[in-house]
């Protein structure tokens, strides 16, 4: 009975010091696992200046018959923009945008008997509404509205500046287009846009050029831009 008692009084104290060196041994380290990486949301919501190059291309206008054929004459473009947008949700933006593009070249034709007329377009303007999609960097988008023309015409005859009358309002018209933004950077996009200008027919009223029939003002141009940003918002970020 000594020797089963004493064989149970130790087995109990074994079991007592057991925890008690558990104890000792200190808690199991606990290492945190590395944080999600949060994914930014880009935002397009905010005003934006910028600037853009390009180049304008006039169509062919038609004067009783004769085709200056100026849809070859490429001209150098460049300019500033300025605008606003409001992303709606996830996938739309709407906004309104200022543009100004500086041109370079002229257009015009030349009749028989040595009489030119001459349009030293200086700039093309625009205020537009523009609406788009987009899918986080990119927005595709379209735009339309108000257009100006800062003409400088001229009739010459055999090189000599001569009087003359058009009829029709062509520096005021209307433009629509269409383009790709792209948002590599927070506060920073670039884009690629068409846009075409209609100011509208027009008629020679007075001078050696009456009856030559109606004439287009209008162009095509091409642009290349980069826009800074100045985001209402700060960068929202998704949570895991």
């Amino acid at each position: 009975m000594k020797k089963i008692l004493f064989a149970t009084v130790a087995l109990l104290a074994v079991g007592a010091a057991v925890p008690a060196f558990g104890a000792d041994l200190g808690a199991r380290p606990y290492y945190n696992k590395a944080p999600a990486y949060a994914a930014p949301i880009y935002n397009w919501t905010g005003f934006y200046i910028g600037g853009h190059i390009g180049g304008a291309f006039s169509s062919d206008s038609n004067f009783n018959g004769l085709s200056t054929g100026n849809n070859g004459n490429g001209r150098f473009l460049g300019g500033l923009q300025a605008g606003a947008d409001w992303q709606l949700n996830p996938n739309f933006v709407v906004g309104a945008e200022a543009q100004y593009s500086w041109l370079s070249g002229n257009v015009g034709a030349v009749f028989p008997g040595g009489v030119a007329y001459t349009n030293d377009q200086r700039g093309l303007g625009s205020i537009t509404g523009r609406v788009g999609y987009t899918w986080g960097p990119g927005l595709l988008y379209v735009k339309g509205g108000y257009a100006y023309s800062d003409n400088n015409e001229k009739v010459t005859v055999g090189g000599v500046p001569a009087a003359f009358v058009i009829d029709g309002n062509h520096s005021s018209g209307y433009t629509i287009g269409g383009g790709l933004e792209y948002m590599f950077a927070p506060n920073w996009s670039a884009k690629a846009e068409y846009q075409y200008y209609n100011f509208g027919d027009a008629h020679f009223t007075g001078g050696p050029l009456v009856g030559t029939g109606n004439f287009t003002t209008d162009d095509h141009t091409f642009k290349a831009g980069l826009n800074y940003r100045f985001n209402w918002a700060s960068p929202v970020v998704a949570r895991y």
